[in-house]
């Protein structure tokens, strides 16, 4: 079973990654800056001009610390899903770093923690420029909210790499998108609170990964603790150390087959 667990090598897949994506730097950077600023513009401002407030705070402030934690899902997802797909089955960069003393526990180690650092750099790119719309105010449990940010994209990183191990092209990940990640976005607490809507639907939301990190990084970014952290945290530890299991045994599968 030495192949299930990790070793230091998982830094050295981490890094693979970090060295091909400093290539694209740039033009990376600009979408992750980008697109919360359109997001705040055309929600927070345009739609936040007719909701006021919510749960006490201007919308835009309740939105923007919303998107924090749908942009750690879907870039933690995008690369466990597009970019894990490329190395994997087109670029057979999997196959090439088995043929090194490193086992198939590092290879999703590493991947993980790339779609961790990748979820966070977006989330902390949406802060920045939340903070300049005055939507997030730089305080203490800002930096609280970086660790769950990190839990976040390691989950949502998972999951889609568990789903990559199983798909046979870039078209299968449009099931994923439309099944559970567009889904989520709407219904897990990022424009509107949970209570809002029906009860079996309150009920669903309570066991997506997308509403406990809400539930942590929305009192966090606007200065306000957290309730049930515990349950919050368990929620997404558990997604994120089932599916690590999942994708490492599906990877392990299909590659080696």
């Amino acid at each position: 079973m030495a192949w299930f667990l990790p070793s230091w090598g998982a830094l050295a897949v981490l890094r693979r990654n970090f060295l091909v994506w400093r290539k694209l730097l740039l033009p990376s950077l600009l979408g992750n800056f980008v697109d919360p600023l359109l997001y705040l513009l055309a929600l927070g401002y345009g739609l936040g001009h007719f909701v006021g407030r919510m749960e006490g705070m201007p919308y835009i402030t309740f939105i923007a610390s919303g998107i924090v934690a749908s942009s750690a899902m879907n870039t933690a997802t995008f690369e466990g899903l597009y970019s894990a797909y490329t190395r994997m089955a087109v670029q057979n960069t999997y196959l090439s770093i088995l043929a090194t003393p490193l086992q198939m526990g590092d290879i999703v180690t590493g991947e993980l923690l790339w779609c961790a650092l990748k979820g966070a750099i977006s989330a902390l790119a949406i802060i920045i420029v939340a903070s300049f719309f005055g939507a997030i105010d730089w305080h203490w449990q800002v930096l609280l909210a970086l660790p769950v940010i990190l839990l976040t994209g390691l989950s949502f990183g998972a999951i889609a790499l568990a789903f990559t191990a199983l798909s046979r092209s870039y078209d299968f990940f449009m099931y994923y998108f439309t099944l559970a990640v567009t889904p989520m976005f709407l219904f897990c607490g990022v424009f509107y609170p949970l209570h809002t809507l029906p009860a079996f639907a309150q009920n669903i939301a309570a066991v997506l990964p997308l509403t406990h990190a809400v539930l942590l990084l929305r009192p966090l970014l606007t200065g306000h603790a957290p309730t049930q952290v515990a349950l919050h945290l368990a929620v997404l530890l558990a997604y994120a150390l089932s599916a690590y299991v999942l994708a490492t045994v599906l990877l392990r599968r299909r590659l080696l087959r």
